[in-house]
């Protein structure tokens, strides 16, 4: 089970992470924060100070067209809000 799925790179994620050292990482829907906290500290060889999660439930939309209506949704996810040490960072941009 891969507990790191991607880093979530948006302008409110990049502000976030260079004024509160926050950084966000899309991660698995079964994984608690202890997991998410060893992971993180393996993967970039930083420490952690408190992780943050939300589950964002999936958006669901209706087609009408010509055969009829159309239901459909998007997957559910999870984020992690991570905050590093003071004087710590990551550079999501080298390894892309």
């Amino acid at each position: 089970m891969s507990i790191l799925i991607k880093p979530i790179i948006t302008e409110k994620a990049t502000a976030n992470s260079e004024l509160n050292n926050c950084y966000s990482f899309q991660v698995n829907t079964k994984a608690n924060k202890v997991e998410i906290k060893k992971a993180v500290e393996a993967a970039y060889g930083v420490s952690v100070e408190k992780v943050r999660t939300i589950n964002v439930r999936p958006d669901r939309k209706t087609r009408h067209t010509k055969t009829g209506i159309q239901n459909g949704k998007t997957n559910a996810v999870k984020k992690a809000i991570v905050q590093l040490a003071e004087g710590e960072s990551i550079d999501l941009y080298t390894n892309m």
